[in-house]
């Protein structure tokens, strides 16, 4: 049986809309506690977080919560279920009486109902051993030391020539340096999860429905942790209302769900409050870095260093590994990125969108813009005379890399040329204005991946994979590579992802979830129109199917290196008399090999930078030194931006054509647009007010007394 030749227009490339669009406006979308039918049976679950920065808990007294109406049981470190070790020793939770940061989980209330289970929280009374606490990071701390690695394997420290003799010799030099303070992901959908043990002991199946941006490594280690086989374990992750990595890995809430079912017998749901999320799904760690530039006078950069200090908890390493984009952008013959890490007694930090690059690209593109300055010279004319040919760290040739393109075309979209460069200068009332602009960077990451495609009697083809879409419009995106693949129109696909019952796949992480899942599902519909041409006859009932897994293609070391680029400006206005910042415009042009569906990636590239202006004005958390807590744990003390805050924000790209990364052509989106444009932000109020701030955010306490202190006109 031969296929029916393409009647329809390639769907890739194509702005479809979201395929469960309509489902998520009109509320039929299922998140993971919104089951279409709750169990009459099912209780609810309430945990109960230490109030002491440090410490042990020597008593739980659950008489007064036991009392409360509609309460069941109160899980304490005594009485929860005994666990296996977990490989991350933030799920060991209630598993001992250590309270290694304010914020840990010592007890967990359950209840008839949400009401109950909160008013049976508040009533247990917990004692404590206190210990002494440091939850301060300073650059200079005593406990600070060189970690082995940095986040996702990469090594903490590299080193090309002599870094220090060539900064010494250096015409011209910029040695700066910037602070970040802690940021949280605050999805919209808060971490929650529902749980169900079915069976008898001894063949029991646990099924649980969990806000995650992975159900597989969720599977893998509930299975672990109550001894099970994965195969008796099914998760379901179909709609998740956000992530940004703070659902990239297990988190307490579907430990303490799946305990708390087995402890009582019972289905259990578990929506965690906001305010606690601050302390138990991860945050992006702070960081002090310096840079030091050396530079020929003609704008020539002769050496590089990025030196990053940032913090981790004392129960588990996570270095943020921002001085690894230093490595991939300018050419210089002497260069050096290291990294060095202080364990305090704060939660555990972890991946936030584009973990080490939005952080390190901030302080590199902030020192460029110094150093554009001291000598003189055009920021993006600096950047185009240090493009290097080869990856600077690693000497690989690049499989694309057009960061000039996205340079010269945004500056003709932003109207750059027209900038007069004196900083401090224009005014618009009681208003300075001034522009700014930054370079981006993301790695273009690739996971192992399988997926199966059905074709059906009435024409319809069906894909199966487990991936999960976190809002970024995935599962509209693989149907558009599985009509292309299968040469029918995207109305004939139906979709099915975001559960272990599927394909193995991994989880949405590191921009890489379209082009992992979409090499499998290509290389599965390819396969399925090799067998449907040599098929005879009319299709079966069943349909006729084909598999691929990619983990050998995945496997392979490149001979490139492969990065998505980016460039991003912004115009601000600061207010003299307030010191507020106002962003007027904001414009992101990306290199990102085949955009696969326009609008879908529109909405993350403005979405990523609507981020970033936040990590450049608005948001910040800082950790009380008294108490050991986050000042700022909801969305009252943090702020995130909001649709006011932005008057104009575009995104466009530039064509990349990239056949040395998947079937598609594709680069991942998801990250890129938060990664420069904090410093596009800080350089442009740079521009505005003649004064360099170096810590963000420029929250108007900062800009304030920089306005006072600018030298009179």
């Amino acid at each position: 049986m031969r296929p029916t030749a393409p009647t329809t227009a390639p769907a890739l490339g194509a702005p479809a809309e979201r395929l469960e669009g309509r489902d998520k406006v009109t509320g039929t979308a299922r998140y993971a506690t919104e089951l279409a039918h709750t169990p009459p049976d099912c209780a609810y679950a309430w945990p109960v977080a230490a109030t002491v920065a440090r410490g042990r808990v020597t008593a739980v007294d659950t008489a007064s919560a036991l009392a409360v109406p509609g309460a069941l049981a109160v899980l304490t470190p005594w009485t929860a279920p005994r666990l296996a070790e977990p490989d991350d020793p933030t799920l060991a939770v209630l598993q001992n009486d250590t309270v290694p940061h304010r914020g840990w989980y010592v007890a967990l209330a359950v209840a008839e109902t949400p009401e109950a289970a909160r008013a049976t929280a508040e009533a247990v009374d917990v004692t404590y051993a206190t210990e002494p606490h440091d939850v301060t990071l300073t650059p200079d701390h005593p406990d600070a030391y060189a970690p082995e690695e940095a986040n996702g394997g990469q090594p903490a420290r590299t080193e090309r020539g002599d870094a220090d003799a060539a900064f010494d010799a250096a015409p011209v030099r910029v040695d700066v340096t910037y602070r970040i303070p802690p940021l949280h992901n605050h999805p919209m959908e808060p971490h929650a999860a529902y749980a169900r043990w079915d069976g008898a002991t001894g063949g029991e199946h646990l099924t649980v429905y969990d806000s995650s941006q992975g159900a597989g490594p969720v599977r893998s280690v509930l299975a672990r942790m109550f001894g099970l086989p994965e195969e008796r374990v099914t998760v379901v992750s179909e709609h998740v209302g956000g992530g940004f990595g703070s659902k990239g890995t297990p988190r307490p809430h579907v430990v303490l769900a799946t305990m708390a079912a087995r402890h009582t017998g019972r289905p259990v749901k578990l929506a965690l409050p906001r305010r606690d999320m601050a302390a138990v799904v991860g945050h992006r760690a702070p960081t002090v870095q310096r840079l030091r530039l050396g530079a020929e006078r003609d704008g020539t950069l002769t050496t590089v260093s990025h030196d990053v200090t940032t913090y981790t908890s004392r129960i588990k390493e996570f270095v943020e590994q921002a001085g690894v984009p230093t490595r991939v952008m300018y050419a210089s013959p002497h260069g050096r990125t290291a990294h060095r890490v202080v364990p305090l007694d704060v939660p555990s930090p972890s991946w936030m969108r584009a973990p080490g690059e939005a952080s390190g690209m901030y302080a590199l593109e902030s020192a460029m813009d110094e150093l554009a300055d001291a000598l003189g010279l055009d920021p993006i004319e600096l950047r185009v005379r240090n493009e290097p040919v080869t990856e600077p760290d690693s000497g690989l040739p690049f499989s694309s890399r057009n960061l000039v393109a996205c340079l010269r075309e945004g500056a003709r979209r932003f109207g750059w040329h027209d900038r007069d460069p004196r900083p401090g200068i224009r005014r618009e009332g009681a208003h300075l204005t001034g522009t700014g602009v930054a370079a981006a960077t993301y790695p273009v990451l690739l996971s192992p991946s399988t997926a199966t495609a059905t074709a059906h009697p009435d024409g319809t083809r069906t894909v199966h994979v487990n991936a999960t879409d976190i809002g970024t419009g995935a599962r509209t995106v693989l149907a558009q590579i599985a009509a292309d693949a299968l040469g029918v129109g995207l109305d004939s696909v139906r979709i099915h992802i975001g559960s272990t019952r599927l394909p193995r796949a991994p989880l949405a992480g590191g921009s890489s979830g379209t082009a992992s899942w979409g090499s499998a599902v290509h290389a599965a519909c390819t396969r399925l129109v090799e067998r449907l041409t040599r098929h005879e006859g009319p299709l079966p009932v069943e349909g006729l199917s084909a598999s691929a897994d990619t983990t050998e293609e995945a496997g392979r070391t490149p001979p490139f290196a492969r990065h998505a680029f980016g460039a991003h400006f912004a115009e601000v206005g600061v207010d003299t008399g307030t010191g507020e910042v106002r962003v007027r415009r904001l414009l992101g042009v990306y290199a990102a090999g085949r955009i696969l569906n326009p609008r879908t990636a529109r909405s993350q590239f403005i979405g990523g930078m609507t981020m970033g202006l936040g990590m450049a004005l608005t948001e910040h958390a800082a950790v009380d030194p008294a108490f050991g807590d986050f000042a700022e744990r909801d969305l009252a003390a943090y702020h995130v931006p909001s649709h006011a805050d932005v008057p104009a924000i575009e995104a466009h790209w530039v064509d990349e054509e990239d056949s040395r990364l998947n079937p598609m052509g594709s680069k991942g989106i998801g990250e890129i647009g938060i990664v420069g444009t904090a410093a596009a932000i800080g350089n442009a109020v740079h521009h505005a007010i003649g004064v360099r701030l170096r810590e963000l955010p420029l929250t108007p306490d900062r800009v304030l007394p920089a306005l006072g202190s600018r030298q009179p006109a």
